[in-house]
């Protein structure tokens, strides 16, 4: 972008931009998103930053009235899987705030001096200042949501001092701590107001979140998906269409979460079904209840990645439909996402257990595996009793509760053991096509296993499985075919999304795609029956 297309967005007040990048406005020090309901600056006036974080450094203070740290996240980051764009990933699943600069080195591969050096010419910031940011608005959040008392608010948001969190807060909001607990307690952030007003003890009704997108969301197509394939003990969906309550338990660093997100029916939370009409963004309802509150980054970023919050419906919809075949496949569904996942080792047991069979019966088998295996919760909280199993715990283990072939077993024992001692990455910023190649280097892990990772676990939104039986049925009744895939990158795992649904014409019971390549399970490379995603 020029910074004249970016006034532009300014002056229109386009959401579309929001965490695409910021403007500070140098007459009034203050930073803003691009759809800020504020008075159109002066052009002169204006300057442009690649992150919230570099706009703090250069001495601008956020905005109260768009609360320009809460934006959605920069599509880019999911689209890149350079060193920037790994590094931003880990640096938002908290791994600064952990492990600090030099473990976030470690973990890319590069020396610390070369990460700043890389990140500060793109983003204005190096990972101290892009940690310190996102610091500063975990602390503003529960700051306003819960009635912890402000000095565990420091620590629980990563902060090393008291004295750094308050310097923090007064420099990027123009606020003391208390002062800003005292504007959520006159009503200033309406919903969460009785929040902040609760005595000292456990937070109630856990940390109340509204987690931003951008453009339309196709909220029936990602609670469905999620709903068919909820694992019994670890995930439940409660609720009718349109108004269904996700579930699911948290493993996470510091302790153990439960999430709870809110279904909007089609049009509402400020969004629309025509892509480009009125307001261009909202939010999902969501609840953390968490064992310890340092992982609230953390489990906020896993959730967006769970619901692929960060995507740009804009772009993906213009250049998918720039295929006359897809477009009216696109037009009928503004707003599709691909959902990503919560833990990277789960999705990759859940594609192996997926494996020839139905998405009903790898459910089933899921259940058992969560049950068998599985780490209790203390207490059991509705459906939900376990968290998923460990990696190291499914390398050694038996599994013959599952009833699989000895060849399955043997691969999800394998795959289980190549995630716990590291020969296969799947964590925040992992290098995708590492990962792949040590995927399909284990046995009976084939093309498409490795591809669904990629693209689900990893974020990957240019994944594309054109052996899928479902892709290839929905390229059929679409009137289109694999030959012209290549010209939806880098948007091509939206794009098979959309083929499943037209295989299934849409209907609850879709049917989510086979590979009959993906049997290549035996000693002799027999291909076996077709397989379905997990």
């Amino acid at each position: 972008m020029t910074d004249e297309s970016r006034y532009e967005a300014v002056r229109s007040r386009d959401a579309r931009f929001d965490g695409v990048f910021f403007l500070g406005v140098r007459t009034t020090g203050i930073y803003c998103r691009p759809s800020c309901p504020a008075v159109t600056p002066k052009r002169e006036n204006v300057r442009y930053y690649p992150s919230a974080a570099a706009a703090q450094r250069a001495g601008f203070r956020a905005c109260r009235r768009c609360r320009p740290d809460a934006s959605p996240g920069s599509p880019e980051w999911n689209v890149r899987a350079d060193l920037v764009g790994r590094a931003m990933r880990m640096i938002a699943d908290g791994v600064v705030d952990r492990e600090g600069v030099e473990g976030l080195a470690a973990r890319l591969g590069y020396s610390a001096r070369q990460v700043q050096r890389q990140l500060t010419a793109e983003l204005g910031a190096g990972p101290v200042a892009l940690a310190r940011a996102q610091r500063a608005h975990t602390a503003r959040v529960l700051l306003q949501t819960t009635p912890l008392p402000v000095t565990e608010v420091a620590f629980a948001a990563g902060f090393a001092s008291v004295r750094q969190f308050n310097e923090t807060m007064r420099e990027i909001y123009a606020r003391t701590p208390s002062a800003l607990r005292e504007a959520a307690a006159r009503g200033g952030h309406g919903r969460l107001t009785r929040h902040a007003r609760g005595a000292d003890g456990p937070v109630p009704g856990g940390v109340p979140l509204r987690l931003a997108h951008r453009g339309p969301y196709a909220y029936g197509q990602v609670f469905g998906f999620l709903q068919r394939r909820a694992i019994p003990g670890m995930e439940e969906v409660t609720g009718e269409p349109g108004a269904r309550t996700y579930r699911r338990t948290l493993r996470l660093p510091y302790g153990s979460g439960i999430a709870e997100v809110d279904e909007l029916p089609a049009g509402a939370g400020g969004t629309n079904r025509a892509l480009g009409t009125e307001r261009s963004g909202g939010w999902l309802d969501c609840r953390l209840h968490l064992t310890d509150l340092r992982d609230l980054t953390t489990a906020v970023q896993r959730v967006r990645q769970l619901f692929d919050l960060d995507a740009d419906p804009y772009a993906v919809s213009e250049r998918l439909a720039a295929d006359e075949a897809l477009r009216p496949v696109v037009q009928a569904e503004p707003g599709l996402r691909s959902p990503g996942a919560a833990d990277p080792h789960e999705l990759a047991v859940r594609a192996v257990l997926g494996q020839q069979i139905t998405v009903a019966a790898a459910r089933t088998l899921a259940g058992r595996l969560v049950a068998a295996y599985g780490k209790p919760l203390a207490v059991p909280d509705g459906g939900l009793t376990h968290l998923f199993p460990e990696a190291g715990a499914l390398a050694s283990a038996p599994l013959g509760e599952l009833g699989m072939p000895d060849s399955r077993r043997a691969t999800l024992r394998a795959v289980a053991e190549a995630v716990a001692d590291g020969t296969v990455a799947l964590g925040p910023g992992a290098d995708r096509d590492e990962a792949e190649r040590a995927l399909l280097a284990l046995r009976g892990v084939g093309p498409w296993t490795a591809g669904y990772v990629r693209m689900r676990a990893l974020g990957d939104p240019d994944v594309f499985l054109g052996a899928d039986v479902g892709v290839r049925h929905g390229l059929a009744r679409s009137g289109t075919d694999a030959g012209r895939s290549e010209s939806w990158r880098p948007w091509r795992s939206y794009a098979l999304h959309h083929l499943w649904r037209v295989a299934s014409d849409g209907g609850p019971e879709a049917r989510d795609g086979r590979d009959g390549r993906e049997g290549r399970v035996g000693r002799e490379g027999r291909v076996g029956r077709e397989s379905r995603k997990a």
